[in-house]
């Protein structure tokens, strides 16, 4: 079997130039040949883990998206147009250190005046828009159709078969937690007051001996937690708590049929209002950190000797805070859309999604109007391990099977290991209605004030893609939104390993059946189609 230093020296690869008068040729990944790639049998290293998802299937054994390998080879010190990339999501901290150089400024509106300057109908919208104006917490979809309390609406029975089965599965949840918190809780006070010290080490709670049942019980969970990544007894009741506390959220809020989080103070079911929220686009809360991740994977600066890198350079963050801690509303979400459209975003990443849409009609007019503007959407195929083409996830692009766009493109997520276990085990798929796969498991990026973290989604895997388009958008801006859609699915690298779907090791599927392109996004082999593209 070939190795993959061999497959580099391999007559089966294509030559393709890069275009521009430039007299280098570039070799494109092999996409004939990627399937004798050998296993990556060794753990990533903390460089590799920060950084999986821009490293290379040939060199690295990981299959990323072969980003630093671009910058190396082909766009080295070219320069590039600046690129507007709206992200809707929750909030930004667009004063992040890794971030603020890469920031959206609405250059027609004068800062904090109280007046529309550009005449949007957006008054002080300097970096993007918020419309959720203060809110925070909001209920899931289903829940929302439970408590209209309309049981004519087609959707009412299933949501109230979701919201029955969620709701038990939470209540088992915070009894679980409740009960773990407690015993680790009671463990580390009888080993504080064995040891005689509080910041007890591992090594000296597996030396202790005792005959008494209680001191050997705290050993033991000790020891487990110690086994399952915790440094500390500490770091255990944090994790916990954490824990309890997203438990408690989701049955306080998102399950919560009373509850009433909109505090924007219009209808969300009519659409004859659409000027409401605020210009603030930050987070309202440290922990409202996913717009902020997201935005650091398009376009945390390069190589500034701090936490991460993002995909792009040469771009703009365009905020438009529209996801709470629940599920977003049909209506912020399509006036989110029009909104990056008619400010200049020729790019709009989508990291949201959920099962019911009582207005997807609204999404589908802006998906619209963002393709026949020229704009590429790119869209997380969602986390519930399902098939996309028989249990729909909103929004969606087709109507009837039908697709009403050619810019829109939605992602799967890939975690960090080549081979069958490549497809996130969350990642939703389909043969139709997925486009490609790109790196979303384990995902090091930026998170509110100045601090980075690890995250997993297809949510990650979204501005992955959107990272890639702006790069073409950044260096070949004549090609067209929906050219730049088909060189991301047409340049990737088409893989034929079977892989486990959904987590279950029992679904053993080839890769090529989970999506439409068959494929992996390549940042290197997008470029140089882009070059041949743009070259006619």
């Amino acid at each position: 079997m070939k190795t993959l230093r061999n497959i580099i020296t391999s007559t089966l690869f294509s030559l393709l130039l890069f275009g521009c008068g430039s007299s280098a040729s570039i070799i494109s990944t092999p996409v004939e040949n990627i399937d004798t790639s050998p296993l990556k049998v060794s753990d990533l290293t903390e460089a590799e883990k920060h950084n999986w998802g821009h490293l290379d299937l040939v060199t690295d054994t990981i299959p990323g998206m072969s980003v630093d390998k671009a910058y190396a080879e082909i766009i080295k010190n070219k320069k590039g147009a600046k690129v507007i990339v709206a992200v809707i999501d929750s909030g930004i901290d667009i004063d992040h250190e890794d971030l603020n150089d890469n920031i959206w400024t609405n250059k027609n509106e004068i800062p904090n005046n109280g007046k529309d300057d550009d005449n949007n109908g957006y008054i002080d919208d300097i970096h993007g828009w918020n419309f959720l104006g203060d809110g925070y917490d909001e209920q899931l979809e289903y829940v929302r159709i439970l408590a209209s309390g309309n049981t004519n609406n087609p959707d009412y029975a299933k949501a109230k078969a979701e919201y029955d089965k969620e709701y038990e599965k939470y209540l088992g949840y915070k009894t679980q937690y409740d009960q773990i918190f407690q015993q680790i809780t009671n463990a580390d006070e009888t080993l504080t007051k064995h040891l005689g010290k509080k910041d007890y080490t591992k090594e000296e709670v597996n030396e202790i001996k005792s005959e008494v049942q209680a001191i050997n019980q705290a050993k033991q969970i000790a020891q487990y937690m110690f086994s399952n990544g915790m440094d500390s007894m500490g770091d255990a009741k944090k994790e916990i708590k954490d824990g309890l506390e997203s438990i408690n959220e989701r049955l306080n809020f998102n399950l919560n049929k009373n509850f009433k989080g909109r505090v924007s103070g219009d209808n969300p079911d009519d659409m004859s209002t659409k000027f409401y929220g605020n210009g603030n686009v930050k987070p309202v809360k440290k922990s409202e950190s996913h717009g902020t991740h997201v935005a650091g994977i398009i376009a945390a600066e390069r190589n500034n000797g701090k936490g991460a890198n993002g995909v792009a350079n040469n771009v703009e963050i365009m905020s438009v805070r529209t996801v709470p801690n629940g599920d977003e509303y049909d209506k912020d979400i399509a006036l989110a859309i029009r909104y990056a459209v008619d400010n200049g975003a020729s790019i709009i990443n989508g990291s949201f999604g959920k099962s019911f849409s009582p207005h997807s009609d609204w999404i589908r007019d802006a998906i619209t109007y963002a393709s026949q503007k020229d704009v590429v959407f790119v869209h997380a195929a969602g986390n519930d391990s399902k098939d996309v083409d028989v249990e729909p996830n909103f929004p969606d692009d087709n109507i009837n099977g039908e697709e009403i766009s050619d810019t829109y493109i939605r992602v799967g997520a890939l975690a960090p290991k080549y081979g069958s276990g490549m497809v996130a085990g969350f990642s939703n798929y389909g043969k139709k209605n997925v486009d490609v796969f790109a790196p979303g498991a384990s995902v090091y990026s930026t998170t509110p004030e100045n601090e980075y973290d690890t995250k997993g989604g297809t949510s990650m895997a979204a501005p992955a893609v959107a990272g890639v388009a702006a790069l073409i958008r950044s260096y070949y801006p004549k090609l067209t939104a929906a050219q730049v859609k088909q060189i991301i699915m047409d340049s990737g690298l088409a893989l034929k390993p079977k892989v486990i779907v959904g987590g279950d090791n029992n679904d053993i599927r080839p890769f090529a059946d989970l999506s439409k392109s068959s494929k992996i996004v390549n940042a290197y082999n997008a470029l140089i189609m882009a070059s041949q593209i743009a070259s006619k």
